[in-house]
């Protein structure tokens, strides 16, 4: 093959290098700005993307960071077609429960498939023809490709898009104590693949969601614009995601003795809001009460209602409630014709010992002493009451989101509450597929035993995304420099009037090359200016910058840049080989 030494595609001058200065209108986070702006992608179709050359590099970046770990903790990569049979998916009950985010459709043939947003059914296909015995286990798969999910909404560039790059790992197990042990591995692992990357990163207990199993974490990037609330210990190890999190309740102070509860007409003060103004009282001294739909023992619903209650000023969290026996999931509030045809008053007057057939107390309600509460008639509320025979629930559950400034669970501290945005999760999915597909292997006594499973996936483009958004100014991008694009540009500035210019610069780019620096010429004519050039560089976010100038030279100096950083420094022109040689040593990082 031939082989152009002179590399042009490091030149600027023949690079796609599409920055643009406007912020585009329907950008709304800093990533998805940037990301556009410094002409790493560009939008084909809502939630699509072409990934232009800046930005492939550094995704091609991330992704061998992702390949090197899971590698290193000895995993086995995998390819796996985008296009899945629905046979498969019909096999798991998926076809059927899987909302329009799976994308279906028909060949020539009329025969169903579907995109691929996730591949459970494909990998427990594959490793129920090719392993049999459990001298083949534990075993490892993954891969990194193209998955696609029909978001309803997608949003925030890359960060939520319907088609993504993921890398998806699941292991198959003879037993509980094997996958616990590689849920653990694969815990480490994405500590030290989120480490590397230079993100500040948080691991939490998490909800399974609709992939299924018991024990589950997600991985989170610190950012202001995150989807997510993660919560954590001020001064110990506790952390989860919103949906899981608890905590205790500072306690409150209350009146010892109890008095006798009596009615006190509110009118139309339905919301606990409306109700403390009229009653001139605090939030926390009102019990309020929701009211959702019941399932029967198959987890049908059942026509039967379910009160909950919980402290005024507390938020009711769906996914804890959603979990509880009695509960229809997904949860379903109860309407309001309903309500009242079934326990004859408007949801705002309804408090304990209503109709509904059973309830569930929160414990942010449980000490609370001569409280508020509605006396399930029209426009009436209870003043004065009291947990007792005639106030009552039927089962304590905890309900409610916890807040800042809760009792951590550990008893270290406090919690606090951060936004992050959700770049891994891992699984343990035990034999929810595998049962399913009859995925088993013979154990060392020669009987059949369905292999539990794990499950591991990271974003790999919405990491590229959540760096970004920990990892920006005012000016643009600041890689991480184990991530960047290239590691150093050398900005030519009236090169058409210097051949000093023009030799200085090309030397410090083949010795550069010569060192293995990923180096960003720009060579670009007089029609780009300095102040073009340098608002690039910062834009794209390279970290290292030498500006190579006709005035700089004369003086018997190469200006240097680090980004990221407001003063610039000189270097003598006889000490820039040895910069760039440290450079290349990781000395200058």
């Amino acid at each position: 093959p031939i082989i152009n030494k002179e590399y042009p595609a490091m030149r600027a001058s023949q690079y796609l290098l599409a920055t643009v200065k406007e912020t585009p209108s329907d950008a709304e986070t800093a990533s998805h700005q940037l990301m556009i702006r410094a002409g790493l992608i560009r939008k084909l179709a809502t939630g699509l993307y072409t990934w232009l050359p800046l930005g492939l590099r550094v995704l091609r970046k991330v992704t061998e960071v992702v390949r090197e770990e899971m590698d290193k903790a000895g995993a086995m990569e995998v390819s796996m077609p985008v296009v899945q049979p629905a046979e498969l998916w019909l096999e798991t009950g998926r076809w059927q429960t899987m909302g329009p985010e799976l994308l279906r459709f028909k060949d020539r043939h009329e025969r169903d498939f579907c995109l691929g947003p996730t591949h459970e059914e494909v990998i427990t296909d594959l490793v129920r023809n090719e392993i049999n015995s459990y001298r083949q286990l534990p075993a490892n798969l993954y891969q990194i490709q193209t998955k696609f999910r029909d978001e309803r909404r997608p949003r925030f560039g890359v960060m939520r898009a319907r088609e993504f790059t993921m890398k998806d790992a699941y292991s198959f197990h003879m037993n509980q104590e094997s996958l616990d042990q590689t849920y653990q591995v694969m815990h480490a692992t994405y500590s030290a693949i989120f480490s590397r990357l230079g993100l500040d990163f948080r691991p939490v207990a998490a909800d399974s969601g609709n992939i299924g199993g018991n024990t589950s974490h997600e991985f989170h990037v610190l950012a202001y614009s995150g989807e997510d609330e993660i919560v954590f210990s001020s001064d110990g190890n506790y952390a989860a995601n919103m949906e899981m999190a608890t905590g205790t309740l500072p306690p409150l102070p209350q009146e010892a003795s109890r008095r006798a509860k009596h009615e006190v007409a509110t009118g139309d003060a339905h919301s606990i809001e409306d109700l403390c103004t009229h009653l001139s009282i605090n939030a926390t001294a009102c019990v309020k009460t929701l009211v959702v739909q019941g399932c029967d023992a198959e987890g049908e619903k059942s026509g039967e209602l379910i009160a909950l209650y919980l402290r005024g000023d507390q938020t009711l969290n769906e996914t804890k409630t959603a979990k509880l026996a009695r509960v229809l999931s997904p949860l379903e509030f109860a309407d309001d014709e309903v309500i009242e045809g079934t326990l004859g008053c408007k949801p705002g007057a309804i408090g304990p010992n209503s109709k509904c057939a059973f309830s569930y107390a929160d414990p942010s309600v449980l000490g609370l002493v001569n409280f508020v509460c509605g006396a399930n008639k029209e426009d009436t509320h209870f003043i004065d009451a009291n947990w007792d025979d005639e106030t009552r629930y039927d089962e304590v559950a905890d309900i409610r989101c916890v807040q800042e400034g809760d009792i951590s669970p550990d008893g270290k501290g406090t919690l606090a509450v951060k936004r992050g945005i959700e770049v891994g999760h891992i699984f343990q999915l035990g034999d929810k597929y595998s049962a399913a597909l009859k995925a088993t292997a013979l154990d060392e006594n020669g009987k059949s035993v369905v292999m539990s499973m794990g499950c591991y996936g990271i974003g790999v483009t919405r990491v590229v995304a959540a760096c970004i958004e920990q990892n920006h100014d005012e000016h643009g991008i600041i890689w991480p420099e184990n991530i960047a694009p290239y590691s150093l540009v050398i900005v030519q500035v009236d090169a058409h009037k210097s051949e000093l210019v023009r030799t200085v610069s090309e030397d410090i780019y083949q010795l550069a090359q010569g060192l293995d620096i990923e180096v960003l010429l720009d060579d670009r004519d007089k029609k780009t200016s300095p102040g073009v050039k340098f608002a690039d560089s910062e834009l794209i976010g390279i970290p290292h910058r030498l500006v190579i100038s006709p005035r700089s030279l004369a003086d018997g100096v190469v200006e240097y840049k680090r980004r990221g950083e407001a003063d610039k420094q000189l270097l003598a022109s006889e000490t820039v080989a040895g910069f760039v040689s440290n450079l290349a040593a990781g000395e200058n990082s």
